[in-house]
Parts: C-alpha cells; sequence; structure tokens
C-alpha cells in the first residue's frame, strides 16, 4: 500500500527528461547545448519529483545522467546568476533554501540513487552528484566545486556536510576552497567516485547497477541508505540501538523468509521488496 491523499502522481516533468521502467526512475537532464546547466524550473521540478517519487509505488532505484557531453554544470549564467542579482535578500533565501531542499530530498530519500555522470559536473551538478549513493564515472567525466570561483561561498547545498564524510575533511577542504577540476581517476583515488568505466559502457554500467538494485531485497536497501544517513550524527550507543530495533523488524519480512525458504529449497531467492 501506498499512503496518498488527495495529492495525485505528477503525469509529467517539463524541464527533465523522466521515465519508469522495470522499477528504474531516471531523470535526464535536457539541455545538452547549456551542458546540462540548471534553470530555476529544474531545480524545482528536481526537489518535487524526488520528494513524490518514493509514494508513486513503480519506483526502487533513481539514475540521474545527463544528456550530450555533460552530467550538469550548475547553475545557468543568464537564466539563474544573471536574475540573482536583481533579487531582494528574502528572495535570495527562498532560491537558497530550494536548492538545498533538492540536496535533502536525495538523502532522505528511501530509494538509492545513481549518478551516471557522463561529462562535467560542475557546481550545483557536483553537489548532486555527491549527495547520490553511488557515482559512476565515465572516463571523461570530471567534478568541479567552483562556487568560489564566482565569488560564493564553497560550502553550498550541503557540499560542507557531505564531502568530508566521503573523502576526509584535508581533501574537501582543498576542493571546496580552490574548486578546481577534478578529472576522473583522481575521482575515483580520492573516493569521490564508486567507479570509472570507459564512456561507452557507462549506459551499461549504470544499467546493470539499476537493475541489480531494483531486483533485489529492495526494503533492505532502502533501509540500509536511510540508517547511514541518520546515523552520520548519532553516538555509537544510539545506533546500535536504532539498528537493532530496525533488523528486529526486518526479521518479520516477506524476503528474510524467502531467503530462509529459497536457502532451504536450494534455490535462488523471488525478492520481492518486501
Amino acid at each position: 500500500m501506498v499512503f496518498r491523499a488527495s495529492a495525485g502522481i505528477t503525469s509529467s516533468w517539463e524541464h527533465f527528461d523522466f521515465s519508469v521502467a522495470d522499477g528504474v526512475a531516471t531523470v535526464k537532464f535536457s539541455r545538452p547545448d547549456k551542458l546540462n546547466a540548471l534553470t530555476f524550473d529544474v531545480y524545482a521540478d528536481l526537489r518535487d519529483l524526488i520528494t513524490e517519487l518514493p509514494h508513486r509505488g513503480d519506483a526502487r532505484v533513481l539514475v540521474i545522467t545527463g544528456e550530450g557531453r555533460g552530467f550538469c554544470s550548475g547553475g545557468d549564467v543568464e537564466e539563474i546568476i544573471g536574475e540573482l542579482q536583481k533579487m531582494e535578500p528574502a528572495q535570495l533565501l527562498e532560491f537558497t533554501r530550494m536548492t538545498g531542499a533538492v540536496v535533502k530530498a536525495l538523502r532522505e530519500c528511501p530509494l538509492p540513487v545513481i549518478a551516471a555522470v557522463n561529462g562535467i559536473a560542475a557546481g550545483a551538478g557536483s553537489v548532486i552528484a555527491l549527495a547520490s549513493d553511488f557515482r559512476l564515472l565515465a572516463s571523461s567525466a570530471s567534478f568541479a566545486f567552483l562556487f568560489t570561483k564566482v565569488g560564493l561561498a564553497g560550502a553550498d547545498m550541503g557540499s560542507a556536510y557531505l564531502l568530508p564524510r566521503l573523502v576526509g575533511l584535508g581533501r574537501a577542504t582543498e576542493l571546496l576552497l580552490l574548486g578546481d577540476k577534478v578529472d576522473a581517476s583522481t575521482a575515483l583515488g580520492i573516493g569521490l567516485a564508486t567507479k570509472v568505466v570507459e564512456d561507452s559502457a557507462l549506459a551499461d554500467e549504470t544499467s546493470a547497477l539499476a537493475t541489480r538494485l531494483a531486483s533485489g531485497p529492495a526494503l533492505a536497501y532502502s533501509t540500509t541508505k536511510v540508517l547511514l544517513t541518520r546515523e552520520l550524527d548519532m553516538d555509537l550507543g544510539s545506533s546500535i540501538e536504532l539498528e537493532a530495533i530496525t533488523q528486529a523488524l526486518l526479521m518479520k519480512s516477506e524476503d528474510h523468509a524467502e531467503f530462509y525458504a529459497a536457502w532451504t529449497a536450494g534455490r535462488k531467492p523471488r525478492w520481492t521488496g518486501r
């Protein structure tokens, strides 16, 4: 059962391509001529989609990628940065809270999220990839947390919280202060990339991982993600207690019972995600 009241499911999204097939939801940024630079509307749609996604009932994993040569080059200089110059502080705060809400939604979404980084991921694009659970990079892909290079704080959209936890404080300080380009091999070496593959293999690698997540014990996967997120700021005792309660509940799940039935019968489990 998916609990929804009066609000319906959005039937179409105007500002990026969206599809769901076999449990895999895919968002593809679709402004290739601008290296998929973000607009106000893209931010807003992405925030709303990620919040809505767990209530659809047909998706078990989310893939985010870009059309053409870029993953996402960050905020559009003309359509966002130019417009921000005209805004009052209250409007600016409304905008920055919206961009932060995208990252918050990504981390709190119970579905695993895969960023298939097919080219440059810069500025907000780099943080969207950072906030994902898996970052599969094409060999030509790169990151650039370039906020300081446009005169803004390197700490944006939660990057100063997430990045040190992924690559350590020293590396995060370097990346966020200097804003330099990080190529795919360097990203892999410092733990920013999950895997780097040839450009021609990115789609297949992404599909294989997404299919594995969508066809596996989805409840176990989503619960693991939720606990990883929630336990970042817990003490050890609280974490152990939360995990004990969670594990006791999952011991009554259909998938756990299916594992035992499959093991007893000498066959592979048929996961239902329940």
